[in-house]
């Protein structure tokens, strides 16, 4: 037998010089054919389903509707919104809800990193503790806090008024008058759905900012340690520094899609009281589908296009940073030192001036909350500080562990209440609900909700999920596998290009696709079909699933398949042999996360379907509220049974999201 270790190497076939090239090769690429058949499909479905409802929203957006016809009018729809005030406070509210929730989601994210960076012992499970609200679908983020802030069923004013919470927060002004209407008083309900905003959008954050701590070289504080540097001194000077680029890449990437967000706002207020909370999309939605003015509706959409194209462009040169050579160098060459340290002071102040412009009533309220958890870190920063320095460790470890312990504590409390409300009301008797007796506690534990829930439609909905979330999941990873492969492995003309494509496509909001693809849909007949959620779900399943699986197929050494080639393999079966097994975590994370988006969407299914019968699970839910008669115990069991596939497919999941995100983060 022939000794492994004396066993010649294989001999890699010689790359083709540039003479052995047919002309079409040379100007279009040496794997430009094997590329047209990998990138065909992605090429299609990107084109076919956002640049050209893109470009044909537009286009619809120089048009008006008068009775049946629809006529041309130019700019006029555009001109039209100088004086809208709905649409001034749509785009107002949108800013405002987007600012607040950036803002208490780096901090408090970051002071969970921090303390979640802490912990030797138990930061996996609390790690995965504090994901759920991001894993839960926004339809049951939204009813179970709705639930919550009911001034006659709900908890929060029972549990702040026996607390003497609640009449504290009336006495400093926080809230005009106790009990407090969180989602009916106007003052109240933006504030209140920001903080849902931050409730599900917290976990992200933290996740993200883990992952950036853990890579932080531990040397850099160890030194620093030595040279005498305080706490604070390490945070200002390693910490955010080490942390300055995913900070960047994950508020920009958050702010697009909560500036954008409809679900939430719609599924607890509607846009209410009056338009207290109405973002830009709903102003669009009203006017395009409500109104059935495509065109003013088009209009709205396309001229927030130019803010939201700024934090696209930036995002895209942050994101593909590693890729592009001196792209690191980026804007910092062009400023002073002076400038560099200046200008993140300046931003800062420039935002806070905008927004006591833009929310003067909330502006100050969100400064004091802010400032009470700022002060307390600072507080028990700086005292865990001096007992070191006084060379006091032990006192110094048991306070920092005591303080903690205390804010880990109130983390979880925040995270775990709202799940821990759904859960209790969802076995709770209908008479148990009205009554208010035993709030916390189900006496007795019933199954009526579960078996009432069954006895309408909620079966059909629940298949109709299943059908439509695989199907669109199934279509984006075989495309993205393909389009993914080809362009990190295969050498053509415009691969560039297109990978930028796939990164705008990626990040470009639905509010600017649900009108044109709402025209598109009803032009070929799939309104209120199944099939018109599976050709508009890849819209943001498939770029998503293409730039991560380009990363992933990046960080497959490229040898093995050249192996394979020598050995008498075609590309498309190495392609199949080779990559896709070693390919099988990237392959599952990318599974995973289009799946539980499609299974979550809510825009496109509301605005493509109303038959009763093709309705999916959000949407469905929806549809369960009449008016002012909200079924509580119904919808807390139906949240519940629609949360549950996506919170095990992410426990068990966990281990492959981790490792196929990584390398496709890394690489892409």
């Amino acid at each position: 037998m022939t000794d492994l270790r004396t066993r010649p190497a294989p001999v890699l076939p010689a790359p083709r010089t540039s003479s052995s090239l047919s002309p079409s090769q040379r100007l279009l690429g040496r794997d430009w054919r094997l590329a047209a058949v990998f990138v065909g499909p992605t090429l299609v479905l990107v084109a076919g389903l956002i640049l050209i409802p893109i470009a044909d929203s537009v286009i619809t957006s120089t048009t008006e509707r008068h009775g049946a016809e629809t006529v041309f009018v130019g700019l006029a729809n555009y001109t039209a919104l100088i004086g809208d005030a709905l649409f001034h406070k749509g785009v107002l509210n949108s800013f405002v809800f987007t600012a607040y929730a950036e803002i208490f989601k780096v901090i408090l994210g970051l002071i969970a990193a921090l303390m979640l960076h802490q912990m030797r012992r138990g930061r996996a499970v609390v790690a995965g503790v504090i994901l759920l609200p991001w894993v839960v679908p926004t339809v049951v983020t939204a009813f179970t806090w709705r639930s919550l802030f009911d001034p006659i069923f709900g908890s929060v004013n029972v549990l702040l008024t026996d607390s003497g919470i609640g009449p504290l927060l009336a006495a400093i002004g926080l809230v005009d008058r106790w009990p407090a209407e969180w989602l009916s008083d106007p003052a109240l309900a933006l504030p209140s759905v920001i903080l849902v905003n931050v409730w599900k959008g917290i976990p992200f954050f933290t996740v993200t900012f883990l992952a950036g701590l853990k890579a932080i070289d531990s040397g850099l504080y160890e030194a620093a340690v030595v040279d005498g540097a305080s706490p604070w001194q390490r945070f200002v000077h390693i910490t955010l520094p080490g942390l300055r680029h995913i900070m960047i890449v994950t508020v920009l990437l958050s702010s697009i899609w909560t500036f954008n967000n409809f679900d939430l706002i719609w599924l607890m207020t509607q846009g209410g009281p009056g338009d207290a909370t109405a973002p830009y999309v709903m102003v669009a939605y009203s006017k395009a589908i409500q109104q059935l003015q495509l065109g003013a509706g088009a209009a709205v959409t396309l001229v927030m296009l130019p803010i939201i194209a700024v934090l696209v462009v930036v995002l895209v040169r942050m994101m593909r940073r590693n890729d592009l050579p001196g792209a690191q160098d980026f804007g910092r060459r062009r400023l002073t030192p002076a400038q560099r340290r200046a200008l993140p002071w300046v931003i800062v102040v420039l935002s806070a001036l905008v927004l006591i412009w833009a929310s003067p009533h909330i502006v100050w309220k969100a400064a004091l909350v802010l400032g009470v958890f700022v002060v307390l870190a600072a507080v028990v920063g700086r005292l865990v500080s001096v007992l070191a320095a006084r060379g006091n460790r032990l006192a110094a470890r048991l306070v920092g562990g005591t303080g903690s312990g205390i804010a880990l504590v109130g983390l979880l409390g925040f995270v775990l209440a709202p799940l821990y409300w759904m859960t209790v009301t969802a076995f709770k008797s209908d008479d148990q609900i009205v009554a208010r007796t035993d709030d916390l506690w189900p006496t007795p534990w019933t199954t009526e909700q579960f078996t009432n829930l069954f006895t309408g439609s909620f079966g059909t909905w629940y298949l109709n999920t299943i059908l439509v979330s695989v199907a669109s999941t199934a279509i984006a990873l075989v495309c993205a596998a393909l389009a993914g492969y080809a362009l990190a492995r295969l050498r053509f003309r415009g691969s560039e290009s297109f990978t930028v494509t796939i990164l705008l496509t990626y990040v470009m909001p639905g509010a600017l696709l649900f009108i044109p693809l709402y025209q598109m849909m009803s032009g070929i007949g799939l309104n209120d079909s199944l099939w018109s959620l599976v050709l508009a779900y890849p819209t943001f399943t498939l770029p998503f699933a293409t730039w991560l699986l380009v990363g992933y197929f990046k960080s497959i050494p490229a040898d093995l398949e050249e192996a394979a080639l020598v050995d008498g393999c075609t590309r498309f079966g190495a392609f199949l042999r080779i990559v896709l097994p070693l390919a099988k975590p990237g392959l599952l994370a990318v599974a995973l996360f289009t799946l539980t988006n499609a299974w979550n969407e809510f825009l496109f299914a509301f605005v493509f379907i109303t038959k009763d019968d093709y309705k999916t699970l959000p949407v469905g839910m929806q549809s369960m509220i009449f008016g002012d008669v909200v079924p509580q115990g119904q919808l807390a069991a139906a949240s519940l049974l629609i949360s549950i596939p996506v919170v095990t497919m992410y426990a068990f999941g966990q281990r492959f999201l981790t490792e196929g995100l990584t390398a496709g983060a890394v690489k892409g």
